[in-house]
């Protein structure tokens, strides 16, 4: 099985935050590819960047693999 960039951001964040309800992935075209956008409740912010970034640098790293298998360029914005 091989996710598709947008439904494995989704994934990822809707496991790691507290309130899975509030979890909205929009998926912006452009010429470079595409522009994932991460939006979570508020409180839930701290849970997808981590400590220092580390969460945020692990989902971009698993964007990037699931992005290259489907032969596409994909990038995170995480949105307050």
């Amino acid at each position: 099985m091989s996710a598709q960039p947008k439904e494995l951001v989704e994934f990822v964040a809707k496991k790691l935050v507290d309130h899975p309800e509030d979890v909205n992935v929009r998926v912006i075209e452009n010429d470079e590819g595409q522009t994932i956008e991460l939006r979570v409740n508020a409180e839930d912010m701290g849970k997808v960047i981590g400590r220092g970034g580390k969460t945020a640098k692990a989902i971009r790293s698993l964007l990037m693999s699931a992005s290259t298998k489907a032969d596409t360029r994909a990038v995170l914005q995480i949105v307050e």
